[in-house]
Protein backbone atom coordinates (compact mmCIF):
# COMPACT_ATOMS: atom_id res chain seq x y z
CA UNK A 1 0.00 0.00 0.00
CA UNK A 2 1.72 3.34 -0.98
CA UNK A 3 1.91 6.35 1.58
CA UNK A 4 -0.68 8.14 0.03
CA UNK A 5 -3.59 5.61 -0.68
CA UNK A 6 -2.74 4.94 3.72
CA UNK A 7 -3.28 8.62 3.99
CA UNK A 8 -6.37 8.67 2.57
CA UNK A 9 -7.90 5.47 3.70
CA UNK A 10 -6.75 6.73 7.29
CA UNK A 11 -9.10 10.07 6.47
CA UNK A 12 -12.00 7.69 5.49
CA UNK A 13 -11.77 5.86 8.74
CA UNK A 14 -11.62 8.67 10.86
CA UNK A 15 -14.80 10.48 9.02
CA UNK A 16 -16.92 7.42 9.05
CA UNK A 17 -15.43 7.47 12.81
CA UNK A 18 -16.60 10.77 13.56
CA UNK A 19 -20.17 10.19 11.45
CA UNK A 20 -20.58 6.92 14.20
CA UNK A 21 -19.59 8.90 17.09
CA UNK A 22 -21.97 11.81 16.16
CA UNK A 23 -25.01 10.22 15.32
CA UNK A 24 -24.46 7.88 18.72
CA UNK A 25 -24.15 11.31 20.16
CA UNK A 26 -27.58 12.25 18.97
CA UNK A 27 -29.29 8.93 19.46
CA UNK A 28 -28.51 9.08 23.45
CA UNK A 29 -29.55 13.10 23.29
CA UNK A 30 -32.85 12.00 21.69
CA UNK A 31 -33.01 8.89 24.42
CA UNK A 32 -32.35 11.62 27.41
CA UNK A 33 -34.80 13.75 25.65
CA UNK A 34 -37.05 11.16 25.71
CA UNK A 35 -36.95 9.88 29.03
CA UNK A 36 -37.33 13.83 30.47
CA UNK A 37 -40.75 13.77 28.13
CA UNK A 38 -42.08 10.57 29.77
CA UNK A 39 -41.25 12.24 33.19
CA UNK A 40 -43.31 15.28 32.10
CA UNK A 41 -46.19 13.59 30.97
CA UNK A 42 -46.40 12.37 34.58
CA UNK A 43 -45.44 15.21 36.38
CA UNK A 44 -45.91 18.35 35.13
CA UNK A 45 -49.02 17.01 32.48
CA UNK A 46 -50.76 15.43 35.23
CA UNK A 47 -50.97 12.17 33.84
CA UNK A 48 -50.75 9.43 36.19
CA UNK A 49 -48.83 7.17 33.71
CA UNK A 50 -47.81 6.91 30.39
CA UNK A 51 -46.42 4.28 28.27
CA UNK A 52 -44.46 4.74 24.78
CA UNK A 53 -43.80 1.98 22.35
CA UNK A 54 -41.33 2.32 19.60
CA UNK A 55 -40.64 -0.19 16.61
CA UNK A 56 -37.87 0.41 14.72
CA UNK A 57 -35.06 -2.50 12.23
CA UNK A 58 -33.34 -2.52 15.88
CA UNK A 59 -37.08 -4.34 17.21
CA UNK A 60 -39.46 -3.04 19.75
CA UNK A 61 -38.82 -0.25 22.92
CA UNK A 62 -40.95 0.04 25.52
CA UNK A 63 -40.96 3.34 28.07
CA UNK A 64 -43.30 3.70 31.18
CA UNK A 65 -43.76 6.32 33.20
CA UNK A 66 -46.30 6.83 36.78
CA UNK A 67 -48.88 4.49 37.50
CA UNK A 68 -51.40 2.52 35.99
CA UNK A 69 -53.76 3.09 39.15
CA UNK A 70 -53.54 6.03 41.64
CA UNK A 71 -55.12 4.08 44.28
CA UNK A 72 -52.85 0.69 44.40
CA UNK A 73 -49.81 2.75 42.61
CA UNK A 74 -49.34 -0.24 40.29
CA UNK A 75 -47.04 0.50 37.55
CA UNK A 76 -48.04 0.44 34.16
CA UNK A 77 -48.48 -2.81 32.23
CA UNK A 78 -45.82 -2.84 29.04
CA UNK A 79 -48.09 -4.58 26.96
CA UNK A 80 -51.13 -2.42 28.06
CA UNK A 81 -54.48 -1.75 26.04
CA UNK A 82 -55.75 2.07 26.53
CA UNK A 83 -58.86 3.18 24.15
CA UNK A 84 -57.12 4.99 21.68
CA UNK A 85 -59.89 7.48 20.54
CA UNK A 86 -59.52 9.05 17.11
CA UNK A 87 -56.84 6.95 16.42
CA UNK A 88 -59.81 4.07 15.32
CA UNK A 89 -60.68 7.08 12.46
CA UNK A 90 -57.46 5.80 10.04
CA UNK A 91 -58.54 1.79 10.77
CA UNK A 92 -62.02 2.88 9.15
CA UNK A 93 -60.91 4.90 6.38
CA UNK A 94 -58.82 2.24 5.64
CA UNK A 95 -62.30 -0.12 5.15
CA UNK A 96 -63.93 2.33 3.25
CA UNK A 97 -61.09 3.30 0.84
CA UNK A 98 -60.66 -1.27 0.53
CA UNK A 99 -64.25 -1.15 -0.52
CA UNK A 100 -63.46 1.76 -3.09
CA UNK A 101 -60.87 -0.72 -4.32
CA UNK A 102 -63.62 -3.46 -4.56
CA UNK A 103 -65.42 -0.93 -6.41
CA UNK A 104 -68.72 -1.30 -4.08
CA UNK A 105 -68.10 2.52 -2.74
CA UNK A 106 -66.77 5.24 -5.49
CA UNK A 107 -64.93 8.53 -3.20
CA UNK A 108 -66.33 11.14 -5.05
CA UNK A 109 -69.90 10.03 -5.00
CA UNK A 110 -72.67 11.71 -3.25
CA UNK A 111 -72.58 10.34 0.31
CA UNK A 112 -76.53 9.98 -0.11
CA UNK A 113 -76.26 7.36 -2.78
CA UNK A 114 -75.13 5.04 0.20
CA UNK A 115 -76.98 6.48 2.67
CA UNK A 116 -79.68 8.43 1.28
CA UNK A 117 -82.38 8.39 4.06
CA UNK A 118 -79.56 10.16 6.45
CA UNK A 119 -78.13 13.41 4.64
CA UNK A 120 -80.26 13.84 1.66
CA UNK A 121 -81.89 17.53 1.96
CA UNK A 122 -79.12 18.42 4.20
CA UNK A 123 -76.81 21.88 3.33
CA UNK A 124 -76.43 23.05 0.05
CA UNK A 125 -78.46 20.98 -2.09
CA UNK A 126 -76.71 22.35 -5.41
CA UNK A 127 -73.02 20.45 -3.54
CA UNK A 128 -73.10 17.03 -2.36
CA UNK A 129 -71.01 15.43 0.15
CA UNK A 130 -68.85 13.29 -0.96
CA UNK A 131 -66.94 10.20 0.58
CA UNK A 132 -63.83 11.41 -0.06
CA UNK A 133 -65.09 14.95 1.67
CA UNK A 134 -66.07 13.02 4.96
CA UNK A 135 -62.81 11.06 4.99
CA UNK A 136 -60.54 14.15 4.78
CA UNK A 137 -62.93 17.05 6.75
CA UNK A 138 -64.14 18.55 4.14
CA UNK A 139 -67.59 18.42 3.99
CA UNK A 140 -68.98 21.12 6.41
CA UNK A 141 -70.82 18.92 8.94
CA UNK A 142 -71.13 20.19 12.23
CA UNK A 143 -69.34 17.89 14.93
CA UNK A 144 -72.12 15.89 16.81
CA UNK A 145 -69.57 16.47 20.05
CA UNK A 146 -69.81 19.78 19.70
CA UNK A 147 -73.51 19.35 20.87
CA UNK A 148 -73.38 16.53 22.92
CA UNK A 149 -73.67 17.52 27.03
CA UNK A 150 -70.41 16.12 28.51
CA UNK A 151 -71.85 16.12 31.75
CA UNK A 152 -74.81 13.69 30.85
CA UNK A 153 -72.07 11.10 29.68
CA UNK A 154 -70.19 11.24 33.00
CA UNK A 155 -73.68 10.68 34.20
CA UNK A 156 -74.00 7.90 33.17
CA UNK A 157 -71.21 6.35 31.66
CA UNK A 158 -72.29 3.03 30.88
CA UNK A 159 -75.52 4.34 28.76
CA UNK A 160 -75.77 3.48 24.92
CA UNK A 161 -76.03 6.00 22.16
CA UNK A 162 -77.64 5.24 19.16
CA UNK A 163 -75.15 6.11 16.07
CA UNK A 164 -78.01 7.90 13.96
CA UNK A 165 -79.26 9.54 17.08
CA UNK A 166 -75.90 10.99 17.22
CA UNK A 167 -75.58 12.33 13.86
CA UNK A 168 -78.87 13.51 13.99
CA UNK A 169 -77.40 15.76 16.83
CA UNK A 170 -74.93 17.27 14.61
CA UNK A 171 -77.63 17.15 11.58
CA UNK A 172 -80.10 19.37 13.29
CA UNK A 173 -77.01 22.32 12.93
CA UNK A 174 -76.72 24.58 10.03
CA UNK A 175 -72.84 23.55 8.12
CA UNK A 176 -69.92 25.00 8.69
CA UNK A 177 -68.58 25.20 5.31
CA UNK A 178 -70.22 24.57 2.05
CA UNK A 179 -68.44 20.94 0.59
CA UNK A 180 -65.16 21.27 -0.10
CA UNK A 181 -64.55 24.68 0.77
CA UNK A 182 -62.63 24.26 3.73
CA UNK A 183 -60.75 21.63 6.12
CA UNK A 184 -63.13 21.11 9.24
CA UNK A 185 -62.33 18.20 11.82
CA UNK A 186 -65.79 16.45 12.70
CA UNK A 187 -66.71 13.31 14.32
CA UNK A 188 -69.77 12.54 12.35
CA UNK A 189 -67.83 12.38 9.21
CA UNK A 190 -66.54 9.15 10.73
CA UNK A 191 -69.96 8.27 12.30
CA UNK A 192 -71.34 8.06 8.77
CA UNK A 193 -68.31 6.56 7.44
CA UNK A 194 -68.83 3.74 9.58
CA UNK A 195 -73.01 4.04 8.86
CA UNK A 196 -71.80 3.77 4.78
CA UNK A 197 -69.82 0.59 5.38
CA UNK A 198 -72.83 -1.18 7.55
CA UNK A 199 -75.16 -0.07 4.71
CA UNK A 200 -72.38 -1.21 1.39
CA UNK A 201 -71.60 -4.42 3.39
CA UNK A 202 -74.59 -5.31 5.39
CA UNK A 203 -72.00 -6.21 8.36
CA UNK A 204 -71.21 -3.62 11.00
CA UNK A 205 -68.25 -2.02 11.21
CA UNK A 206 -67.14 -3.37 13.93
CA UNK A 207 -67.22 -6.74 12.39
CA UNK A 208 -65.51 -4.98 9.22
CA UNK A 209 -62.65 -4.09 10.76
CA UNK A 210 -61.84 -7.03 12.63
CA UNK A 211 -62.18 -9.01 8.94
CA UNK A 212 -60.18 -6.66 7.09
CA UNK A 213 -57.02 -5.27 9.29
CA UNK A 214 -57.49 -6.56 12.55
CA UNK A 215 -57.38 -10.86 11.89
CA UNK A 216 -55.23 -10.29 8.58
CA UNK A 217 -52.47 -8.65 11.02
CA UNK A 218 -53.17 -10.17 13.98
CA UNK A 219 -53.40 -7.26 16.18
CA UNK A 220 -54.23 -9.49 19.14
CA UNK A 221 -54.60 -6.62 21.36
CA UNK A 222 -57.18 -4.65 19.53
CA UNK A 223 -60.74 -4.55 19.74
CA UNK A 224 -63.54 -2.70 18.21
CA UNK A 225 -66.39 -3.40 21.01
CA UNK A 226 -69.27 -2.00 20.37
CA UNK A 227 -71.24 -1.36 23.61
CA UNK A 228 -68.77 -3.95 26.24
CA UNK A 229 -67.57 -1.06 28.54
CA UNK A 230 -65.04 -3.53 29.75
CA UNK A 231 -61.17 -3.21 28.25
CA UNK A 232 -59.90 -6.53 27.87
CA UNK A 233 -56.58 -7.67 29.07
CA UNK A 234 -54.11 -5.47 31.22
CA UNK A 235 -54.91 -2.17 30.77
CA UNK A 236 -54.68 1.15 33.32
CA UNK A 237 -57.10 2.82 34.79
CA UNK A 238 -58.77 5.83 32.94
CA UNK A 239 -59.13 9.07 34.83
CA UNK A 240 -60.97 12.31 33.89
CA UNK A 241 -59.97 15.62 35.62
CA UNK A 242 -63.37 17.12 35.81
CA UNK A 243 -62.16 20.78 36.68
CA UNK A 244 -59.13 22.30 37.63
CA UNK A 245 -58.44 21.57 41.24
CA UNK A 246 -60.97 18.60 40.74
CA UNK A 247 -59.72 15.05 41.99
CA UNK A 248 -59.35 12.48 39.43
CA UNK A 249 -62.50 10.34 38.42
CA UNK A 250 -62.36 7.17 37.35
CA UNK A 251 -63.65 6.37 34.33
CA UNK A 252 -61.94 3.13 32.78
CA UNK A 253 -65.65 1.62 32.11
CA UNK A 254 -67.89 3.50 29.62
CA UNK A 255 -70.01 2.55 27.40
CA UNK A 256 -68.14 3.22 23.98
CA UNK A 257 -70.94 3.90 21.60
CA UNK A 258 -70.41 7.45 22.56
CA UNK A 259 -67.63 7.44 20.36
CA UNK A 260 -68.69 4.76 17.49
CA UNK A 261 -66.21 4.70 14.55
CA UNK A 262 -65.28 8.21 15.16
CA UNK A 263 -63.21 6.93 18.17
CA UNK A 264 -64.74 3.79 19.68
CA UNK A 265 -61.76 1.28 19.53
CA UNK A 266 -59.37 -0.14 21.74
CA UNK A 267 -55.43 -1.38 21.08
CA UNK A 268 -51.84 -1.65 22.37
CA UNK A 269 -48.88 0.65 21.43
CA UNK A 270 -47.21 -2.14 19.53
CA UNK A 271 -50.52 -2.69 17.63
CA UNK A 272 -50.98 0.69 16.74
CA UNK A 273 -47.38 0.72 15.59
CA UNK A 274 -47.89 -3.09 13.60
CA UNK A 275 -51.35 -1.40 12.27
CA UNK A 276 -49.59 2.19 11.57
CA UNK A 277 -46.28 0.48 9.70
CA UNK A 278 -48.42 -1.86 7.73
CA UNK A 279 -50.88 0.67 6.69
CA UNK A 280 -48.28 3.60 5.42
CA UNK A 281 -46.10 0.89 3.68
CA UNK A 282 -48.85 0.04 1.54
CA UNK A 283 -49.62 -3.55 3.02
CA UNK A 284 -53.26 -3.08 3.29
CA UNK A 285 -54.42 -0.76 0.24
CA UNK A 286 -54.09 -1.42 -3.13
CA UNK A 287 -52.14 1.49 -4.95
CA UNK A 288 -54.69 4.02 -6.61
CA UNK A 289 -56.29 3.79 -2.82
CA UNK A 290 -53.30 4.18 -0.94
CA UNK A 291 -52.08 7.36 -3.21
CA UNK A 292 -55.51 8.71 -2.27
CA UNK A 293 -55.21 8.08 1.57
CA UNK A 294 -51.86 10.09 1.65
CA UNK A 295 -53.07 12.95 -1.10
CA UNK A 296 -53.09 15.79 1.53
CA UNK A 297 -54.24 19.25 1.96
CA UNK A 298 -53.39 21.92 4.68
CA UNK A 299 -55.25 21.88 7.89
CA UNK A 300 -54.06 25.55 8.43
CA UNK A 301 -52.64 24.21 12.18
CA UNK A 302 -49.14 24.84 13.24
CA UNK A 303 -46.26 22.43 12.72
CA UNK A 304 -47.34 21.87 8.69
CA UNK A 305 -50.13 19.48 9.74
CA UNK A 306 -51.77 17.88 6.60
CA UNK A 307 -54.78 15.42 6.72
CA UNK A 308 -55.01 12.74 3.94
CA UNK A 309 -57.87 10.45 4.51
CA UNK A 310 -58.07 9.54 7.64
CA UNK A 311 -54.31 9.74 7.68
CA UNK A 312 -52.53 12.90 8.63
CA UNK A 313 -49.00 13.85 7.77
CA UNK A 314 -46.70 16.25 9.80
CA UNK A 315 -42.58 17.60 9.77
CA UNK A 316 -39.93 15.80 11.87
CA UNK A 317 -37.71 18.00 12.96
CA UNK A 318 -35.05 16.28 12.17
CA UNK A 319 -35.86 16.17 8.41
CA UNK A 320 -39.12 14.53 6.68
CA UNK A 321 -42.55 13.21 7.48
CA UNK A 322 -44.05 10.98 9.23
CA UNK A 323 -47.74 9.79 9.44
CA UNK A 324 -50.33 8.83 11.85
CA UNK A 325 -52.94 10.52 14.20
CA UNK A 326 -53.97 11.32 17.64
CA UNK A 327 -56.63 10.54 19.48
CA UNK A 328 -57.94 10.51 22.81
CA UNK A 329 -61.68 9.77 24.96
CA UNK A 330 -62.92 9.81 27.90
CA UNK A 331 -59.91 8.53 30.42
CA UNK A 332 -57.23 8.17 27.82
CA UNK A 333 -54.91 9.67 24.83
CA UNK A 334 -52.87 8.42 22.19
CA UNK A 335 -50.51 10.13 19.90
CA UNK A 336 -48.89 7.71 16.95
CA UNK A 337 -46.97 8.23 14.14
CA UNK A 338 -44.99 5.95 11.37
CA UNK A 339 -42.17 7.27 8.56
CA UNK A 340 -42.39 5.44 5.09
CA UNK A 341 -40.13 2.04 5.61
CA UNK A 342 -38.86 3.15 8.82
CA UNK A 343 -40.32 3.28 12.29
CA UNK A 344 -43.40 3.48 14.45
CA UNK A 345 -43.78 5.31 17.80
CA UNK A 346 -46.80 5.58 19.87
CA UNK A 347 -47.71 7.13 23.22
CA UNK A 348 -50.33 6.81 25.53
CA UNK A 349 -51.17 8.75 28.74
CA UNK A 350 -54.37 7.11 31.00
CA UNK A 351 -55.99 11.06 31.55
CA UNK A 352 -58.56 12.72 29.54
CA UNK A 353 -59.25 15.50 30.03
CA UNK A 354 -57.74 17.37 32.52
CA UNK A 355 -54.12 16.95 32.16
CA UNK A 356 -52.43 20.16 31.39
CA UNK A 357 -52.71 22.44 28.14
CA UNK A 358 -48.98 21.11 27.01
CA UNK A 359 -50.47 17.50 27.34
CA UNK A 360 -51.06 16.84 23.75
CA UNK A 361 -48.46 19.07 22.24
CA UNK A 362 -45.77 17.12 24.69
CA UNK A 363 -47.38 13.38 23.38
CA UNK A 364 -46.68 14.93 19.90
CA UNK A 365 -43.00 16.16 20.57
CA UNK A 366 -42.51 12.22 22.17
CA UNK A 367 -43.66 10.59 19.41
CA UNK A 368 -41.05 12.77 17.04
CA UNK A 369 -38.24 12.34 18.87
CA UNK A 370 -38.66 8.83 19.34
CA UNK A 371 -38.88 8.65 15.25
CA UNK A 372 -35.55 10.75 15.17
CA UNK A 373 -33.99 8.71 17.38
CA UNK A 374 -34.97 5.73 15.33
CA UNK A 375 -33.70 7.49 12.31
CA UNK A 376 -30.38 8.42 13.96
CA UNK A 377 -29.72 4.97 15.00
CA UNK A 378 -30.29 3.69 10.98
Amino acid sequence: MTKNKRGLLTLALAAVVALTGATATRADADQTRLDRLMDRLTTVDGGPGALLHLRDRHGDTVLTSGVADVDSRAPIPRDSRFRIGSLTKPFVATVVLQLVGERRVSLDAPVERYLPDVVAGYGDPERKITVRQLLQHTSGLPDYLDHLDPREVLKDPLAHHDLRDLVNLALAQPPTSKPGESWDYSNTNYMLAGMLIEKVTGRTWTQEVRRRVITPLGLRATSAPGDDPAIPGPHPRGYVRPGKDAPLMDLTAINPSVAGPSGGMISSGADVDRFLGALVNGRLLRPAQQREMMRTRPTGDSGERAYGLGLESRQLPCGGLYWGHGGDIFGYETASGATVGGAQATVMVNLDPGGSDAQSEDMRTTVQTALCQATASR
